[in-house]
């Protein structure tokens, strides 16, 4: 039988929400204001996050992309140990892919699930995460829908795929029973059946069962932002369906919300993007881990391109995957450094090594690289700086060779990937300023000198490897 049919958005109302350039839509996100405590943009500076009533960076790494599904004393030890090293910062996508999973429906004696009985052991240790997060005063960045979970062999093993249920046929639910191609074709109607596309009540029905219990839980914790989905190439509209729908739940909760949704192309100039980028109304920060795909100065020219284009409205530019690990696909493990790094000097809200193998994950190397971005932090304050984005302070250097931000008449930070030397412009700089180095790989500073100001000064790093120059106020 088919579950009774749940109030819906009209089509008219999907589409309205790209119907006005952003500076001239209104009224969009709930008006009530969000407690000192929960995350939220820094109202002094909305590229950065606030949390517990003070602006903060967000930076992480973890050994799994769906911490949820960890149990016990693992998963309370991979919290411990981020929170020993300095990380404030994970991501929890919803997905039940992986080996040993559980899915959001309860399964039958006979390996079917029903899709009317929502799984008590997936939400409770959905829960469990927020909960222990929380305790951590860990931010837990939430994806709704994995297309990855909707597709090829995990497709075999989901509750929405007709045979795996006792609730309808393929024919009844206009799924099929494989879908062997890669998700980024978008072939399953999953991902189509809000008004205005296939509008299938049945499914929707369920997706927004499964939906709502998860805000049920996570609208009592203030550590939570949300993400639609991870690496879509769906439409627009389907992102912007969901996106409204949590930011309502969240209004009847009589709280606000943060949400963004992922796309799947690495150029941050494409169109997909900009349906994020265009309207901050509806979409208050925008996660951009696809630009680390790419490597070097395109890296960082990446993120200076988005915080131009939204200088209009700023809002926080978050990477909640940092790519890169010498036995993945997507580059090396210094690529993964100096994508961290890069992200933290251009202005990012956050930065969070992705799991291996496609990411540095909670490794020893990840960790060496959060107790340094501690120590930066704990010597200039980021949220107050600017980044230097078309790396005119600096002279002598070549592409990809140092990025720097500062304060004006209060700090720079110089970051280094390689050894180099270039000249810094201090022209604008009077009084007393001194000069130190972070060793990232061993996060360790060397002792501080004396700098002359008022011209350009040489820097060259002390060594091999990564290195942060700061230069400030004595």
């Amino acid at each position: 039988m088919q579950p009774p049919e749940r109030p819906l958005v009209t089509a008219a109302a999907v589409l309205l929400l790209f119907g006005s350039p952003p500076e001239q839509t209104g009224g969009s996100v709930p008006s009530n204001t969000p407690g000192a405590e929960r995350v939220q943009p820094w109202p002094e500076n909305p590229r950065y996050w606030q949390y517990k009533g003070r602006p903060v960076v967000l930076r992480g790494g973890s050994d799994d992309d769906n911490l949820f599904q960890w149990t016990g004393a693992r998963l309370s030890q991979q919290l411990d140990l981020l929170a020993g090293v300095g990380g404030n910062y994970i991501r929890n996508t919803m997905s039940s892919r992986d080996a040993g999973n559980v899915w959001p429906f309860e399964r039958l004696p006979d390996g079917r699930f029903d899709l009317e009985r929502l799984s008590a052991d997936y939400y409770q240790r959905f829960e469990g995460l927020l909960r222990e997060a929380a305790e951590r005063a860990i931010v837990v960045q939430v994806e709704l829908w994995d297309r990855f979970d909707f597709a090829r062999d995990p497709w075999q093993e989901n509750p929405y795929r007709p045979a795996s249920n006792v609730n309808y046929t393929v024919l009844e639910s206009g799924l099929a029973d494989e879908y062997p191609n890669h998700p980024g074709r978008n072939e399953n109607p999953f991902f189509r059946t809000i008004p205005g596309h296939d509008h299938n009540r049945l499914l929707l029905n369920y997706q927004h069962a499964q939906v709502d219990r998860l805000l049920t839980i996570s609208l009592r914790y203030d550590n939570v932002l949300y993400t639609m989905d991870n690496e879509t190439s769906a439409t627009a509209e389907w992102g912007a369906y969901w996106a409204r729908y949590v930011q309502q739940k969240a209004a009847g909760a009589g709280v606000s919300v943060y949400v963004t949704e992922m796309w799947d192309v690495h150029d941050l100039t494409h169109e997909q993007h900009r349906r994020t980028l265009d309207h901050p109304d509806l979409y208050q920060f925008a996660d951009i881990s696809q630009n680390n795909h790419n490597s070097g100065q395109k890296h960082w020219e990446g993120l200076q391109w988005v915080r131009g284009y939204t200088a209009g409205r700023p809002r926080p530019l978050n990477h909640v995957k940092i790519y890169g690990a010498d036995r993945g696909p997507y580059g090396t493990d210094r690529d993964a450094v100096e994508r961290f790094w890069r992200g933290l000097l251009g202005g990012a809200g956050s930065v969070r090594f992705h799991r291996p193998p496609s990411g540095i994950g909670l490794s020893e190397l990840a960790q060496a690289n959060l107790r340094s971005a501690g120590l930066l932090l704990g010597a200039v304050d980021l949220p107050e700086g600017e980044p230097d984005a078309g790396s005119r302070l600096l002279a002598d250097r070549e592409p990809n060779e140092a990025y720097v931000m500062r304060r004006k008449g209060r700090w720079y930070a110089v970051y280094f990937p390689r050894p180099g030397s270039v000249r810094l412009d201090l022209r604008a700089e009077a009084g007393s300023f001194r000069a130190r180095w972070l060793n990232v790989l061993d996060s360790r500073w060397t002792p501080s000198t004396a700098v002359t100001v008022g011209g350009w000064t040489d820097l060259a790093p002390p060594g091999d490897g990564h290195w942060v120059a700061v230069l400030d106020r004595e």
